[in-house]
């Protein structure tokens, strides 16, 4: 199952005047675009578009900025709609999951195809979400199928099917076939499905790796990978900001340092995870890059903890010209019993922080994220 336009979809449905409008979900004219709505997909704007370049594409867009947090509240509910016709789901990202279904006829008294078509409509009533379907034995199938009639599509690709689907399909469609591999491929003469059957799996193991072999099974419509329920580790939790314009003020790129932490341990919280090593990326006026990672003596979800490691790696930059972007990220991600476990010897009043930022979670939990700030976040 995959949300249409998922972040889109739920600005539409929380203001009905945004319907019949396009919508691009984003920040300002110097960040991207997160999604866009089908209105606007029309006119050019996709994903990770400049914001500059999709309005002048579609300069009458209503531009909204995200709501992370309520995206996750609502993917959390179609889980939850998900497993109750099957307990093997497996969430891919914030707006797609696949399903196995396998035994489940018996139990629910209805075909797959069926129980797909009322998770559909109840996504539409109880959620206000619309989603396209994709039915197949796997999951490199179900996932393609998923995207042939977006959107509130319903596609089925039969195993007897299978072949003669795939044959004269562009190698694109294939999963883990990205632009790099799409020139390789097309150098080699492959522009189709149909054509890498015709290669030994052994040659294009010698040009790909075990890539290629695996190409080449999908390529027959071969996919063993299990529908897996278990939620892994993420590589990493992090969040960048375009400031509104150049800066070369260390105390105003601080303050949005605090608030890209308080971003990042929302979400490792909400996941159950902590991480044992912190990056501060920063972004030059010119659009170089530069980044900085520092290891931690303990894993760690804690904003004030992050924050710390961050300014660190912050202070050790001598500040040249002015900055567009600054960026924190978690990495070495481990499950949240193995958080704070190592006592921190330089900061005595680490524990306290710990209880003070806890409350604060409490509170917004109870009253809303804008209930509580700290004076930093505020600059």
């Amino acid at each position: 199952m995959d949300c249409d336009a998922f972040y889109a979809s739920v600005e539409k449905r929380d203001n009905p005047a945004l319907r019949d409008k396009p919508v691009i979900v984003g920040g300002s004219m110097r960040s991207v675009v997160a999604a866009a709505c089908y209105i606007a997909r029309i006119k050019g704007v996709k994903s990770a578009m400049p914001m500059h370049k999709a309005l002048k594409l579609c300069p009458e867009a209503v531009v909204v900025r995200p709501r992370m947090e309520v995206y996750e509240e609502i993917h959390t509910r179609i889980v939850e709609l998900m497993r109750g016709i099957t307990p093997a789901v497996e969430a891919i990202s914030i707006d797609e999951a696949y399903m196995d279904l396998s035994g489940t006829e018996r139990l629910h008294r209805a075909p797959p195809a069926a129980m797909l078509a009322r998770l559909i409509e109840r996504m539409r009533v109880e959620l206000g979400i619309p989603g396209s379907i994709g039915l197949s034995h796997n999951k490199l199938l179900a996932k393609i199928a998923s995207d042939l009639d977006k959107p509130r599509g319903f596609a089925v690709i039969g195993r007897a099917e299978t072949l003669d689907f795939l044959a004269d399909k562009p190698v694109g469609i294939l999963w883990g076939v990205g632009r790099k591999m799409t020139k390789h491929l097309e150098r080699m003469g492959i522009d189709t499905v149909g054509q890498v059957r015709k290669w030994d799996p052994m040659v294009l193991k010698s040009r790909f790796g075990v890539v290629g072999v695996q190409l080449w099974h999908f390529a027959h419509g071969r996919d063993d990978r299990p529908v897996d329920p278990r939620i892994p580790p993420p590589k990493s939790i992090g969040h960048m900001k375009t400031f509104p314009r150049d800066t070369a003020s260390r105390s105003v790129i601080d303050g949005y340092m605090w608030r890209l932490s308080e971003m990042v341990a929302h979400r490792a919280k909400a996941g159950g995870w902590a991480g044992r090593v912190v990056a501060m990326t920063l972004r030059k006026a010119d659009f170089s890059y530069v980044t900085h990672r520092k290891s931690l003596r303990g894993a760690t979800q804690m904003a004030h903890r992050i924050h710390r490691a961050a300014r660190e790696l912050f202070d050790q930059e001598t500040l040249e010209g002015k900055y567009r972007l600054v960026g924190v990220t978690l990495s070495g991600i481990v499950p949240v019993n193995k958080a704070d476990v190592m006592a921190d010897l330089l900061e005595p009043e680490a524990v306290t922080r710990d209880g003070a930022e806890r409350a604060a979670d409490l509170i917004r939990a109870r009253f809303g994220n804008k209930a509580i700030y700290k004076g930093r976040a505020l600059r």
